[in-house]
């Protein structure tokens, strides 16, 4: 079941979809093998796994022909720390060649433990500490519509801890009340926040304002539908819950 909120209307619920994917695309598998030494993030780079897949197969419209169009979507990486499902959905859509997988943080690498946008072709932003995705896919949203840019979409995708940081309330707010409605985040919810929020994390960003949706993180189809679900003059925001961080 789908779950979508909107501001001053009461939660609307849409029917099961009818295909439903419980676990990793099957053609990841193979990719996400090749990438080793940095098994203690593996738990966070998987709760990415099917939001990534889903983005990446189905909505993104960027491709390796066109990282530097201007009128190309832009994804930005906030969760950054963990990010071999990232490295491994790039190299399946060709972004990087399957090789680079090999050598994860090695010498010689461009792919580090965090995403370096100087070296990873097709990464928008370089991650570090957590909290400021948000904000950069804000400047990224506002500057796209200075230049008259009405067709790229911006999206970002968080954790539910990150949220903790205060940079993330502000961002929330200006986001809502300057009706960035090309601007869509993605909260992967794997229950690790160290704070809650009463009516849970989407009433965060309603409250300022966004349009919300919260949805099985591992659910494709819903995941889909919730994604394209915007409104406009609001920016977007999709919950995605996956099994509890241990």
């Amino acid at each position: 079941m789908t779950t979508t909120t909107a501001p001053g209307r009461s939660p609307t619920r849409r029917s099961a979809p009818q295909v439903r994917r419980t676990g990793p695309p099957v053609e990841l598998g193979p990719l996400l093998r090749r990438l080793t030494g940095d098994e203690k993030h593996a738990a966070s780079a998987h709760s990415t796994l099917d939001v990534l897949w889903v983005l990446y197969d189905r909505l993104l419209r960027v491709s390796p022909a066109t990282v530097d169009d201007p009128d190309r979507d832009r994804f930005l990486l906030s969760k950054g720390h963990g990010p071999a499902a990232y490295y491994a959905v790039l190299a399946a859509k060709e972004f990087i060649p399957e090789h680079w997988l090999d050598d994860l943080a090695g010498p010689e690498s461009r792919l580090g433990h965090h995403p370096d946008r100087m070296l990873v072709p097709g990464v928008e932003i370089g991650t570090g500490s957590l909290g400021h995705g948000l904000g950069l896919g804000i400047g990224t949203a506002l500057g796209l519509r200075a230049q008259g840019l009405t067709q790229p979409r911006v999206y970002v995708l968080l954790g539910d801890a990150e949220l903790d940081e205060g940079s993330n309330h502000e961002a929330m707010a200006y986001a809502g009340a300057t009706g960035l409605d090309r601007l869509t985040a993605i909260v992967i919810d794997n229950r690790s926040a160290t704070h809650g929020w009463p009516g849970g994390i989407a009433s965060r960003f309603t409250v300022h304002g966004w349009s919300a949706a919260t949805v099985d993180g591992r659910d494709h189809t819903a995941i889909e539908n919730a994604l394209t679900a915007t409104r406009p003059d609001r920016p977007h925001v999709v919950v995605a819950v996956v099994d509890p961080k241990e």
